[in-house]
């Protein structure tokens, strides 16, 4: 279970990284080129820029609207979305519906995401292991589920953007009787919609 949650941080980590890569540098030529060279190449750069970003309906942005930090602050928002949606997942201890410690900043980054997005909604999933009765765990599931829909809320997320429902234990993880799977299975997944 550390292992995954160390898989999903190296994850966004290495997110992070590739957009620290793709930001923009002024760079010079290795060597010198005469105007009209330089004008056709700046030409034909424009405007094929342009053409990527342009729609039939003119609903594009052009490059040319479009500054060299925007689109790597575009590109970094859109990472962080694909990363965060990858971590959608929050362990619980057993017995338990506390949100942990290394939890809150994954829930932290989802929380950052809705509040932005007013459009985007959220089914919080509570899971428990297969021990304990069906009835317990269907309220364990739930109550697990609404404490982290309570942590988004803290963190300015509207109620209207999340749902909560429990599964208790009727759809693990990980079919198997042992520690590991269990704990596997002690979760809330965060599915967007």
């Amino acid at each position: 279970m550390i292992d995954l949650l160390k898989n999903r941080v190296l994850i966004l980590g290495l997110s992070l990284v590739v957009l620290g890569g793709c930001s923009a540098t002024d760079t010079q030529p290795d060597e010198p080129a005469d105007d009209q060279t330089m004008t056709e190449e700046s030409t034909s750069e424009t405007q094929s820029d342009s053409e990527a970003y342009s729609a039939e309906d003119g609903d594009g942005v052009s490059s040319e609207d479009m500054s060299a930090e925007e689109r790597a602050d575009q590109m970094r928002q859109e990472a962080e979305q694909k990363a965060m949606q990858a971590a959608n997942t929050i362990y619980f201890d057993f017995d338990s519906a506390d949100v942990r410690r290394e939890s809150r900043s994954i829930l932290e980054a989802h929380a950052a995401y809705l509040a932005a997005d007013d459009s985007a909604s959220v089914v919080l999933e509570g899971h428990t292991d297969e021990r304990g009765s069906g009835e317990y765990n269907m309220a364990l599931g739930e109550r697990r589920a609404q404490s982290v829909a309570r942590f988004l809320k803290v963190n300015d997320v509207s109620e209207d953007q999340i749902e909560t429902v429990s599964y208790g234990e009727e759809k693990p993880a990980v079919d198997e009787s042992n520690e590991d799977a269990w704990a596997q299975n002690r979760r809330v997944e965060i599915n967007y919609e």
